[in-house]
């Protein structure tokens, strides 16, 4: 008679299983098994293969083990202390740290019977360790966001700066600047200032020539600062590595240029750079700026919008048909806001075209269009184009001439969402634009739903903002009544070694103006844009001025940015 094959007995997890019923001893070992052959954690094979819900295997656990279960949606999965483990040890052992408390760090897990773990990120982090027990399947969600942003940290790029991929080179051009000795020093550099300003969260990067220096600047929070001054002998090579990279010309120099180029920091991850270049007295200008599609994913929970304004964006971008305009100077963050509203109504069942000038943020489920007027493809005959096409949406980049304004009201006129940008200072004086243009004040009141202006403002530093001591007869004059100055704190900017001098970031301040009617009223009766404001007012809705005094109240930013983006 053969001998019965010795099994080790079952402990830890697998055995809480088996005792709580949860699944029978055979499925465990087979599972084991096959999740050992696979090099799978125990835990994730049983929740992906669905043998077990991660939910009852997390109450089961925390119970059993003593250890607390925590819901990780909870958590701020930003903030977390990401260099204290390291991306090897997360993907090793299935864990993500979460905070630090003193020399304690608190680490997400959703097998809490696994001691290697905890004694590997204590060794490695020179940290006490304590376990919080999470739900498999969010805990696999979590890594898996943390580590597509961060699949090759930025760090470990500027060990190889000369070996960063670029999408779409063009060998035969890249042999012309970049590829000899002499060269190599150029690449790292220009490969190290394009790091350093995404970084840095830079959204332009500026390469400028003068008679006697050549300057590298950034746009930070919308603040140009200086980053480098190269020697005046290597700018030529710089301009020319940087035409390179964007697929430009080299040998012209009398004309601007526009060009593209993809940086690929990780498997995951590319950001894009639109750059135009430009001649100067003394050399060619070089303008990058920073397109991250990721800035449209945000939420609009993080725009800046109020509760009540936000309201009336979301219903003017689900309503089925109309227009929905937004006004502000290049740099305000229409673009974004466009885009976070179109990420909301992407669906499956929803035919959704844009005409961009160029297209700034690609987003899968949008038919995005590239505007060439050299080819004769201007906004006008995109939009032609699109209304043959079964559109449900039309985005449209800006409204500049009679042509396509035409269009797009006709479109909203007939059963369609169309979203647009104009370039005036406020909502009321947007009506005005359109009268100016030729638009007719009844087909205005017809197609447009809503028209909100936006700026942006440096946001204040958390760690360092301190309050203010503002003069109060200055206060009152910007608004602020005696009693709210005894129950508020005005905050100023003061500056330290994790802010842009006091400010982190930037928030957006909105004039959001339904089209109600009242205003349709004034529209149809003529009416200009200080009556057209003075309406709004009258109705409820705060100009930018009073969107940024909110601000002030809320301690999210200070009475001189309010001063810089808005007028009196």
């Amino acid at each position: 008679m053969a001998a019965a094959k010795f099994q080790l007995p079952l402990l830890g997890l697998a055995k809480c299983l088996v005792d709580n019923e949860l699944l029978t001893e055979e499925i465990i070992r087979k599972a084991m098994d096959e999740s050992h052959r696979d090099h799978i954690p125990f835990l994730v094979y049983l929740v992906g293969k669905k043998l077990v819900k991660a939910e009852a295997v997390a109450v089961i656990a925390s119970l059993e083990f003593g250890v607390p279960l925590l819901d990780l949606n909870a958590i701020d999965l930003t903030d977390i202390p990401l260099d204290l483990v390291g991306q090897k040890l997360i993907e090793q052992h299935h864990v993500l740290p979460l905070f630090k408390r003193g020399n304690k760090l608190f680490v997400a897990m959703s097998d809490p019977a696994d001691p290697t773990a905890l004694g590997e990120i204590k060794f490695n982090s020179r940290l006490n360790t304590e376990a919080i027990l999470v739900e498999e399947n969010k805990l696999a969600k979590a890594i898996e966001s943390i580590l597509e942003a961060s699949d090759t940290s930025m760090d470990d790029l500027d060990d190889d700066l000369g070996n960063l991929e670029f999408a779409d080179t063009d060998n035969k051009d890249d042999d012309i600047v970049g590829k000899g000795s002499d060269d190599a020093p150029i690449v790292k550099f220009v490969n190290k200032v394009l790091l350093d300003g995404i970084k840095k969260g830079a959204s332009d990067l500026h390469f400028e020539a003068y008679e006697k220096i050549f300057r590298i600047r950034f746009r930070g929070d919308g603040i140009l600062y200086e980053y480098a001054r190269p020697p005046m002998n290597i700018a030529t090579r710089l301009v020319s590595r940087i035409k390179v990279m964007s697929k430009m010309d080299i040998a012209e120099r009398r004309v601007p240029q526009d060009g593209r180029i993809k940086l690929k920091i990780s498997k995951t991850k590319a950001i894009d750079f639109r750059v135009n270049s430009c001649p100067t007295l003394f050399g060619e200008k070089i303008v990058m700026r920073i397109l991250d599609s990721s800035n449209a994913e945000m939420g609009i929970e993080k725009l800046g919008f109020e509760p009540d304004q936000q309201e009336l964006f979301t219903h003017a971008i689900n309503r089925p048909y109309g227009m929905v305009l937004v006004t502000g100077p290049t740099g305000s963050g229409k673009t974004v806001s466009l885009y976070t509203g179109l990420n909301m109504i992407n669906r499956v069942g929803t035919n959704i075209s844009t005409a961009e000038d160029p297209v700034e943020i690609t987003v899968e489920g949008i038919n995005q269009v590239n505007m060439n007027p050299k080819a004769g493809l201007t906004f006008a005959v995109a939009l032609k184009a699109f209304l043959r096409q079964d559109p449900d949406i039309i985005m449209v980049g800006e409204i500049r001439d009679l042509e396509t304004a035409s269009i797009a009201v006709k479109a909203a006129q007939t059963g369609h969402l169309v979203l647009s940008t104009l370039h005036t200072n406020d909502a009321p004086q947007t009506i005005n634009r359109l009268m100016q243009m030729g638009i007719e004040p009844f087909n205005i009141v017809s197609a447009v739903n809503l028209v909100m202006a936006q700026r942006l403002a440096r946001r204040l530093c958390s760690q360092c903002k301190a309050p203010g001591d503002y003069p109060k007869e200055l206060l009152i004059k910007y608004g602020f009544s005696e009693e709210e100055l005894d129950k508020i704190t005005i905050y100023k900017a003061v500056g330290c070694d994790m802010c842009n001098n006091g400010y982190k970031g930037r928030v957006g301040m909105y004039q959001v103006m339904p089209i109600t009617a009242n205003i349709k009223k004034l529209i149809l009766a003529g009416g200009n844009a200080m009556e057209l404001a003075d309406l709004s007012k009258k109705e409820g809705i705060n100009d930018l001025r009073a969107s940024g005094i909110l601000k002030i109240k809320q301690g999210i930013t200070t009475i001189e940015e309010v001063d810089r983006v808005t007028e009196e």
